[in-house]
């Protein structure tokens, strides 16, 4: 498996077939209609600007799953913390690619100067608990019945991660992930 840096114009496609199913099939996605490949890329090209996109890839080339991290809320007080997401092909969950994409991005967002991680699961989840559990993220709270999707009302559980301690003056602040001090250790 090889991870890399997404390129939104080559992999947009890829990514939103996976992530398709977590919308049609499940209450993993709050999404009711699956984006498309142009939608995708737009989403893509955002997040980039500021923080990673991951794919990874079989032995072949083949995007099999991804991971990213985004801004956990707009006000600029939130801006040392974001939330991650990661989603696996369906045919290559179960070998480990989701943790492989975290140990790759929680890196990244570190040398970022992020101080706190955030992911919500919508539950019943168990693969995505122990998921979040096993990197060492810890259970904060849980939204009950915040969602209706598939004639259910559905609970999301908060997981967080503290990367770092945070600096007692605000200083400095997190680093997009185009800054050059990053961009090389990134790739």
């Amino acid at each position: 498996m090889r991870i890399r840096l997404a390129d939104p114009d080559a992999d947009a496609a890829r990514v939103a077939e996976i992530y398709a199913p977590a919308v049609i099939d499940s209450t993993i996605s709050f999404e009711e209609m699956p984006p498309s490949a142009d939608e995708m890329t737009t989403r893509m090209r955002a997040v980039l600007e500021w923080t990673p996109w991951l794919v990874t890839e079989d032995e072949s080339g083949f995007v099999v799953g991804y991971a990213y991290a985004s801004r956990h809320r707009e006000r600029a007080a939130y801006r040392w913390s974001v939330d991650i997401s990661v989603y696996v092909d369906p045919a290559h969950q179960g070998r480990g690619v989701g943790r492989s994409l975290y140990r790759e991005l929680l890196p990244i967002l570190r040398r970022q100067r992020f101080v706190n991680v955030y992911a919500g699961v919508g539950l019943p989840n168990p693969a995505s608990v122990a998921l979040h559990e096993s990197i060492g993220m810890r259970l904060v709270g849980v939204y009950e019945r915040v969602g209706f999707k598939q004639g259910r009302w559905v609970d999301v559980a908060w997981y967080s991660l503290r990367l770092s301690e945070p600096p007692a003056d605000g200083s400095p602040p997190p680093e997009p992930i185009s800054h050059p001090r990053l961009t090389m250790a990134a790739r």
